[in-house]
């Protein structure tokens, strides 16, 4: 994580008091005593000064929070004649589309510790821990870096390896430098990205978790996820013997009509 970041996370963390979305001062929107309670010092004043533990990172008020739909249903993807589960923090809506436009197209890291809170609503699956688990974050190309002059989702994963506690793997290139997918359909999005993604280095870990910003038609992690399930080599090429992948997002775009996505109840076992 470059120093930049890092000072603006400090910054968000200890000098910014107001809440990131709406600006209403922190504390007075979280613990500012109830109207009733104001000359009457009761247990249930002091139970209600206690923060409550799902949002209390400093950077939301209890409204912006639970506004936002956190942690919809999954979905999934096929890939080889399987399915891979994704798992989104929110909906790509109002708020949070907003915030990820500012963050992603203008480099706006006044909202970075909004995506690192919704980083912090996803839970570590189910039975992955760092000797058997890696996080794979999608990959960018260098002309693209060029044109955009910072990757948003290698500053983002790095939030996300220390909320889990997994290592990141950076294993697979991107090679196709094709325009953005924003517009097309997902058989475009598919013939798009065909061939986009290598995989250079030996996968260490059986488990391997995708990570990116937004999830629209899933046409990029389903190409990432073949590009991994085609490389993979075990002495015995079985199902059990197969990677066993699962996806991550900070938000989930649905698209009106589109009804490919099974949809599945949140459970993060693998």
């Amino acid at each position: 994580m470059s120093l930049p970041y890092q000072f603006g996370m400090l910054m968000a963390s200890y000098v910014h008091q107001r809440c990131h979305l709406c600006g209403v001062n922190y504390s007075q929107k979280i613990f500012s005593e109830p109207t009733s309670n104001r000359h009457h010092k009761s247990h249930h004043y002091k139970n209600f000064l206690k923060p409550l533990k799902r949002f209390d990172t400093g950077v939301l008020c209890e409204a912006c929070h639970n506004a936002i739909a956190w942690l919809p249903k999954r979905f999934e993807l096929v890939i080889n004649r399987d399915n891979l589960p994704v798992y989104p923090a929110s909906l790509y809506q109002h708020p949070i589309d907003a915030v990820i436009r500012r963050f992603k197209f203008n480099e706006d890291m006044t909202q970075l510790p909004v995506l690192v809170h919704l980083i912090q609503q996803l839970s570590r699956p189910y039975g992955c821990h760092s000797s058997n688990t890696i996080i794979l974050p999608m990959p960018t190309t260098k002309p693209r870096l060029k044109r955009r002059g910072f990757d948003p989702v290698s500053v983002l994963v790095p939030y996300l390896s220390k909320h889990w506690g997994i290592p990141i793997w950076q294993g697979v290139v991107r090679v196709d430098d094709s325009d953005s997918q924003r517009g097309l359909s997902r058989i475009e999005r598919l013939n798009n990205l065909n061939g986009a993604f290598v995989v250079t280095k030996p996968m260490p870990k059986k488990r391997i978790l995708l990570f990116d910003d937004v999830v629209t038609t899933g046409a990029t992690m389903t190409a990432l996820a073949n590009a991994i399930v085609h490389t993979w080599t075990p002495p015995i090429r079985k199902s059990h013997n197969m990677p066993q992948l699962q996806g991550f997002c900070l938000a989930y775009r649905h698209i009106n009509g589109d009804n490919r996505f099974k949809s599945e109840t949140n459970d993060r076992d693998v």
